[in-house]
């Protein structure tokens, strides 16, 4: 048990450091509020193999490496922690989904799996940019139009933000799916047992 906990713990870690290479890559920029990446690819893997819990905990630990690389857009301390430690956790929600992906990859049912892996990116996206969302409006209503409400201004810019990243990302992630549904199984312990054994 204190194994499989030391590899969750090592993958969480692995990812939010590989999540942060991925957000220092171009991504595509419609605005200066609106930014389109795949960034977000490490910590859904990681919740997909490991569950909500690990994606929690891997989504953390990338809000905290961005504050510590100065990556960070600080205006407060409560719209630190709403931005880059509850909305980066909230990643590993799509982790929800972690049983009927590992089911149907478990089956040979791709075609089932990719559907939920679509699923599970789009409302782990949606769990992040759910936070996004109340701190643009909250914090950051200055940079809204003239002519637009903040509400509406952040409803749009993390809407946009929201849709696209989940797009790419659920791209990137079918693609691994169907390519090498090995990074996104998780072996159990009755087949680490057969191969030894084989």
């Amino acid at each position: 048990m204190k194994h499989t906990r030391l590899i969750v713990l090592l993958e969480a870690s692995l990812m939010a450091a590989f999540a942060v290479i991925l957000d220092m890559l171009p991504s595509i920029k419609l605005s200066p509020s609106i930014s389109i990446s795949i960034a977000m690819v490490p910590i859904f893997l990681l919740s997909y193999r490991r569950g909500w819990r690990a994606g929690l905990m891997g989504g953390f630990l990338w809000g905290i490496l961005q504050i510590a690389l100065g990556d960070a857009w600080i205006a407060t301390p409560v719209q630190m922690v709403i931005e880059y430690f509850i909305a980066f956790a909230f990643i590993g929600f799509a982790g929800v989904f972690a049983g009927k992906i590992q089911e149907a990859l478990g089956n040979s049912k791709r075609s089932k799996a990719i559907v939920w892996v679509v699923i599970a990116t789009f409302m782990g996206s949606l769990a992040r940019y759910i936070w996004h969302f109340i701190a643009g409006f909250v914090f950051f209503a200055e940079y809204a139009p003239d002519d637009m409400s903040p509400l509406l201004f952040s409803f749009i810019a993390n809407g946009i933000t929201m849709l696209g990243s989940a797009v790419l990302c659920s791209i990137v992630l079918v693609i691994m799916a169907n390519m090498a549904p090995r990074l996104i199984k998780v072996r159990t312990p009755q087949q680490a047992i057969s191969r030894k054994a084989s």
